[in-house]
């Protein structure tokens, strides 16, 4: 039985287990009825059991053996295909040649057999029937008759294994014996005692169930109950006798025609969810299964209803939305604070990391090598500080499903390049070896770029973390479903048994490694949703002692697009702007005073004519007076999705040939910059770093 697991698996489980029990009840009763049986048509009752034994168990094949008169084979007399829709018989199975199953038929109550090909009791029939077939599991009941085993009933499935439960096993010895009860009747002496014994085993059925049935006449009348349906409703059989159903359900819209489908035999079934009252006055939720019993004629003669109660799953169920709606609002909420903290958190960072910036250069005097190194500690602290803020945010947006990705087509040599020069000097101050292997057939990729730059820099920045000594590799190599980027490491390596907290938000995999190893573990939470997003996933394989490797797979898109143009980020120094500055005029248009010092203080210093504005309605105004060759401008300005300053902007950088570079949160977090045609533009990114500023600087301003 193929289970769908969601969350936990447990209500999905039970569900379906329940079910599927209700289907095989359903078919025992249909068989305990038939009228088939009172012809005493062996060939006709066996092909009306085998079809109902596959369609019940959804296996392919099933087939009825019997024991040669000598009883040295088997020989099968009817055998289902469900795949063809076909019977057929006569093939022959000797028992010679396979002793171990015949023995296991004769000693064990059934055979639930899940890997046939291997299994101690089947594996004779390997070359000469299973593989044949392909058969792959088998559920065998032995047909037991007079005290002794007269054949059995195989249940053929094929493909990949499957596991037999209990409910399908005690339903096959059911088949087995109706098959019994089948031969027995096609001896026209015996056939009226054949008939009592299958109407005995329907009575069997009927009062053990676990679920409630009830039997009601064309008129919908009740005629007989279960136990189980007497004990669900509080009434005693003899209360429910000559009532009707709809005494004890709340009729709704369209249940009648439901059952006038049912009737016509346009429907086999119906399945419906409803309220029973119970005679106490409170209500049972059930889920009711409805279907028709043919008389000896083909019409129909008998409503059989299988009941069940589902009102403890149901109240687990509307627990869990409940649990589920408080759990979204909380997430909601949260997500609206980070979105409101994000400035507030970004804003002092600004000035931290700028203004150190500035001191790291000296251009406000020198300072002493203790001066220095607090300095260097206090922006690389900055540094750390932001990219947790950053992956929190991430991590946050994609959670809410707010993240949408950008997607071109990028180079695979580029990313691979970017990654390995960002964390090149991160391995290289560890001593470790830092190697790459790209198949040549990997080209190309259609990715959104910030995000798989940040997905390979995080994995390979984990790699060089947990790796004391000795190598990080990236491995790419182009498979027919798209590309793999594998980072290998020969680090600690983890143990198998904490796989399960690798991508989990905000783990680290225990107390010791939180001690000696920085870090929020959002990396890898943040990089398997990313992967996620983009149609792929990551995996891991891991050994403790001796490594990890992590992969990231991306799957091909459909709408590839062969010619590359990326743009190259340039790599001058700093040196070079020294003769390009003259009479280069630059405009700040900046809301927050720390940024605005940071930006004039270090322009003025490079030797640029400099202007800073802090208020939006002055921005046009002194574009027109100052007239410069750069506007930087803080996106902040935009807020509002202020159309008539873009518009303005626009019109004026193309009348004054004056460049516009942004300044901001991530572009993607920008909703205002959607309408602009990006290409026209730059973009510098919060905190700003010196080295960022200098590439806009030669770029637009350089001879």
């Amino acid at each position: 039985m193929q289970l769908a697991v969601v969350n936990d698996g447990q209500p999905e489980i039970v569900q379906t287990r329940d079910n599927e029990q209700r289907k095989q009840i359903q078919s025992l009763v249909q068989l305990a009825r038939s009228k088939t049986f009172q012809t005493g048509n062996l060939q006709a009752t066996l092909q009306e059991i085998t079809e109902v034994a596959a369609k019940t168990l959804s296996v392919e094949r099933v087939g009825v053996w019997l024991y040669t008169a000598d009883n040295t084979a088997i020989e099968c007399i009817n055998l289902y295909d469900t795949r063809k829709n076909i019977h057929i018989s006569g093939q022959t199975l000797l028992k010679a040649n396979y002793p171990n199953y015949f023995q296991s038929l004769e000693m064990e109550r059934s055979l639930a057999i899940n890997d046939a090909i291997n299994d101690q009791r089947t594996q004779e029939l390997a070359a000469s029937y299973l593989k044949v077939f392909g058969i792959a599991s088998l559920l065998d009941a032995p047909i037991w008759l007079g005290g002794r085993v007269v054949g059995v009933v195989c249940h053929e499935h094929f493909g990949e294994m499957r596991q037999w439960t209990v409910e399908e096993e005690n339903f096959a010895s059911s088949i087995a014996d109706f098959v019994a009860l089948a031969i027995e009747a096609s001896d026209r002496h015996i056939v009226q005692a054949a008939l009592g014994k299958s109407e005995a085993k329907f009575r069997a059925i009927f009062e053990r169930s676990s679920m409630g049935i009830g039997i009601a006449d064309i008129q919908a009348k009740i005629v007989d109950v279960n136990p189980r349906l007497s004990q669900m409703l509080g009434y005693s059989r003899e209360e429910i006798y000559g009532k009707y159903f709809i005494d004890y359900i709340a009729p709704q819209k369209g249940d009648l025609e439901l059952y006038k489908q049912l009737v016509a035999g346009i429907r086999d079934r119906i399945e419906i969810e409803k309220h029973f009252r119970h005679k106490n006055g409170q209500l049972v939720w059930t889920k009711l299964s409805i279907s028709m019993i043919p008389g000896s004629n083909g019409t129909p003669e008998f409503f059989l209803a299988i009941i069940e109660d589902i009102t403890e799953r149901k109240q687990t169920e509307l627990k869990l939305r409940a649990s589920q709606a408080a759990a979204e609002a909380g997430n909601r909420a949260k997500n609206e604070f980070l979105a409101t903290m994000s400035h507030e958190l970004r804003t002092p960072l600004n000035a931290i990391m700028g203004l150190s910036q500035l001191l790291q250069q000296e251009m406000v005097g020198a300072l002493n090598e203790k001066q220095q190194e607090y300095v260097s500690c206090i922006y690389s602290s900055g540094e750390h500080l932001l990219a947790i803020i950053n992956d929190i945010l991430d991590l946050s947006k994609v959670e809410s499903g707010k993240e949408e990705l950008h997607l071109s087509t990028v180079s695979v040599l580029d990313l691979c390049n970017y990654a390995l020069s960002t964390v090149s000097d991160q391995a290289q101050e560890k001593g470790l070896k830092l190697i790459s292997e790209i198949d040549p057939q990997a080209e190309i990729c259609r990715v959104d770029i910030r995000r798989c730059k940040q997905m390979l820099i995080n994995l390979m920045t984990n790699a060089i973390k947990f790796t004391p000594t000795g190598q990080v590799s990236l491995e790419i190599k182009k498979v027919p479903e798209g590309i793999k980027f594998t980072v290998a490491d020969t680090g600690i390596g983890i143990d198998n048994s904490q796989f399960h907290l690798l991508f989990e938000p905000f783990k680290q995999l225990d107390s010791q490694l939180n001690r000696q190893y920085e870090g929020t573990g959002l990396g890898l939470a943040l990089t398997r949703k990313l992967a996620r997003l983009h149609g792929g996933d990551v995996t891991v394989e891991s050994k403790l002692g001796e490594g990890s490797r992590f992969t990231l797979f991306i799957p091909e898109q459909v709408d590839l697009i062969t010619e590359i143009n990326l743009s190259q980020e340039d790599t001058h120094e700093l040196s070079s702007l020294a003769d390009q500055v003259v009479q280069k005029r630059i405009l700040i248009a900046e809301a927050e005073e720390n940024i605005g010092i940071f930006l004039q203080d270090y322009l003025q210093i490079l030797g640029y004519q400099v202007e800073w504005i802090n208020h939006q309605d002055k921005v046009l105004a002194t574009i027109k007076n100052f007239q410069p060759s750069l506007l930087l401008l803080d996106t902040q300005f935009l807020a509002n999705n202020n159309i008539r300053l873009l518009q303005a902007l626009q019109a004026e950088s193309e009348l004054l040939n004056m460049a516009v570079v942004f300044m901001g949160v991530p572009k993607n977090d920008c909703p205002e910059l959607n309408n602009l045609q990006l290409e026209k533009y730059d973009y510098l990114v919060k905190p700003i770093r010196i080295v960022q500023l200098e590439s806009i600087l030669l770029h637009y301003l350089g001879d």
